[in-house]
């Protein structure tokens, strides 16, 4: 089985011979695979069985033929064995029942001990690295913000006003926050990258919600600490975020090596505001449910962008949704394949 590190390449910013591509959300949700597992299984309980959950993880690669496989799981899976208590109610999220308000709910908090806590994590790269993979796992952690938000909100939240609150009105809470979740992301990381993840992408989905001084003071020492701890790794890094065209810019001065974008910014703009680090994305996944000739118009655009200098990876603008057909992640495939190959 040859390995096939396409993705990586790009990563690097080096030349490829296609522009390399995965989906975020490409495993489980749209899948009928998937949906006949739920019917069973819960998410946590796919994440907690090792076998299962590779299955899961590689069931896109094989259909799809995309460049990397994302390990399925959720963001909220390091946080119990912490002292958080989480509980992923269907229509709603994430939902903990001891959210934190104080800096005494900080210090009851433990510290994640990756092999000990989470070894079905761990035991599900090392199957899909070692055993079954042809392509790259990138392995993936909650930023800390957006796992804060949850933390200090209960559950999902539209505005994050309390989180923001404590952000504002109790900053040495907030900074202690930040600190435990940096260490637990960093460790979680690490721990992901030495089980056999070729590359992390660290989801900051609710971060857009901050504008860039209050990230450069009250969150972007705590992201430039975890990127610098992970570049000893040797592994490519990847940043996203979603409505976070304000904030681009801050990241291109972190020690991470991917940008992801959502399809607000497009990679023209990107590069135009002096982005210079490999961009990833950025097709919004509404597009998918349109006619076949409306993809491919929009993936054109986005492509004749995406090509125009090294250190481009295809991905869409946030996740895979349930009525996206996987027929048509699958025909979006080779054609960005056969779209950008080089003769």
């Amino acid at each position: 089985m040859q390995f096939n590190d396409t993705i990586l390449k790009a990563y690097r910013g080096e030349e490829t011979s296609y522009v390399p591509l995965w989906f975020m959300r490409q495993a489980g949700r749209s899948q009928p695979e998937y949906r006949k597992l739920k019917e069973k299984y819960s998410l946590f309980e796919i994440t907690h069985q090792p076998e299962l959950c590779a299955y899961v993880t590689k069931l896109p690669v094989d259909q799809y033929d995309v460049d990397a496989a994302i390990l399925y799981k959720d963001i909220m899976s390091p946080l119990p064995p912490i002292g958080v208590n989480v509980d992923i109610k269907p229509g709603v999220g994430p939902v903990i029942d001891n959210p934190i308000g104080s800096k005494a709910d900080i210090d009851r908090l433990g510290e994640i001990d990756p092999e000990h806590d989470v070894p079905y994590v761990l035991k599900t790269i090392e199957i899909l690295a070692r055993e079954q993979l042809n392509v790259p796992l990138i392995g993936f952690s909650g930023a800390p913000f957006t796992l804060a938000s949850y933390m200090v909100e209960g559950g999902p939240s539209k505005n994050y006003n309390k989180t923001k609150a404590m952000m504002y009105g109790d900053s040495t809470t907030w900074f202690a926050l930040m600190d435990k979740l940096g260490d637990l992301v960093i460790r979680y990381l690490k721990a992901q990258i030495h089980a056999g993840a070729k590359a992390v992408q660290v989801f900051d989905s609710w971060i857009g919600a901050v504008n860039a001084d209050d990230y450069r003071y009250f969150i972007k020492p705590t992201m430039d600490r975890i990127f610098t701890e992970l570049k000893d790794e040797g592994v490519p890094t990847i940043m996203f975020g979603v409505g976070t065209g304000h904030l681009i810019k801050e990241w291109n001065d972190l020690p991470v090596d991917v940008i992801g974008l959502d399809w607000r910014t497009s990679i023209q703009q990107a590069r135009a505001m002096g982005i210079t680090k490999t961009v990833q994305g950025n097709l919004d996944p509404a597009v998918l449910m349109a006619d076949w000739s409306i993809i491919e118009d929009r993936v054109k655009r986005i492509l004749d962008q995406g090509v125009s200098q090294p250190g481009y990876v295809f991905n869409l603008g946030h996740g895979v949704f349930p009525e996206i057909h996987p027929e048509t992640l699958k025909r979006l495939t080779a054609f960005i394949h056969e779209y950008t190959a080089q003769s």
